[in-house]
């Protein structure tokens, strides 16, 4: 039962299993760290920050990918 409740749809904001580390991030997009840190600066990418650290909500990664195919298309 609990197998049906992990896959009920996705409803509402993200939640903790949804936020990104910046290396996981690096992983996923095969760039350096300070690569990463400067889409999150220049405001590329969208970021949370809770305390100290950097977390990337996987609809922000899906929404930056998403937007420079379409750039890269144009």
């Amino acid at each position: 039962m609990t197998m049906q409740a992990a896959a009920a749809p996705h409803q509402g904001p993200s939640t903790p299993g949804e936020l990104l580390t910046v290396p996981q991030v690096m992983a996923r997009l095969q760039l350096g760290r300070s690569a990463v840190y400067d889409l999150l600066r220049t405001g590329q990418l969208a970021s949370i920050t809770l305390g100290r650290a950097r977390r990337i909500p996987t609809h922000a990664l899906t929404d930056f990918i998403r937007t420079r195919l379409e750039q890269d298309a144009a």
